[in-house]
């Protein structure tokens, strides 16, 4: 019995991982993220109508960790709910050369305004707040950025601490010691 469970265990983990849903452009996708025009001052406008927050999601092709959080992280369940039900997500290509318009009002391609923001590595989430006063770009206005592929946990504590707008909040918690106590809860809750 003992060798006909380990042989289904080993049959289960050489299945491959299900692969995520690749774009035109080569970009992993996902049901929540929207197709726009990529005007952010319209994004923002349109995210605030809905009552969500706007989101940036810098990725590029071939990105080893954004195929990581496309087909290991945004698929749980509890994850892809939340930022379905509580941000409105665009995504950009690093390399891109298709036009946007940034906050400040300047128009220029997705590779140019990855340049201009200082985002070099990939996958980089911008979270931006409901109001960002004229002339501000969306690198000054984020409220948060997280940079680089992240676990589970702490992606979800990342959505949830912006959403919360916890980074707002004069208690000293910042999203590493929120995040310390949420696994510390989860863990006291028997849930790793």
């Amino acid at each position: 019995m003992k060798k006909l469970i380990l042989a289904l265990w080993a049959i289960l983990f050489a299945l491959p991982v299900a692969a995520a849903e690749l774009g035109d452009d080569g970009l992993h996708k996902q049901p929540w993220m929207r197709d726009t025009f990529k005007d952010l001052r319209e994004d923002l406008a349109e995210a605030n109508a809905e009552g969500k927050r706007l989101v940036l999601m810098v990725e590029q092709r071939g990105c080893i960790y954004c195929k990581k959080m496309h087909e290991e992280i945004y698929p749980r369940e509890e994850i892809s709910s939340y930022i379905d039900e509580n941000f409105f997500v665009v995504q950009l290509n690093l390399h891109s050369s298709t036009e946007m318009t940034d906050l400040d009002g300047e128009a220029l391609s997705e590779r140019a305004a990855a340049r201009k923001w200082g985002i070099l590595f990939t996958p980089t989430v911008i979270f931006l707040p409901e109001d960002v006063p004229e002339g501000m770009t969306a690198a000054q206005a984020a409220v948060s950025v997280m940079p680089g592929a992240f676990g589970a946990q702490t992606t979800y504590d990342m959505f949830v601490w912006v959403n919360e707008k916890r980074y707002e909040l004069d208690n000293g918690e910042d999203f590493q010691r929120y995040h310390a106590r949420k696994i510390q809860e989860r863990q006291a809750q028997g849930n790793d």
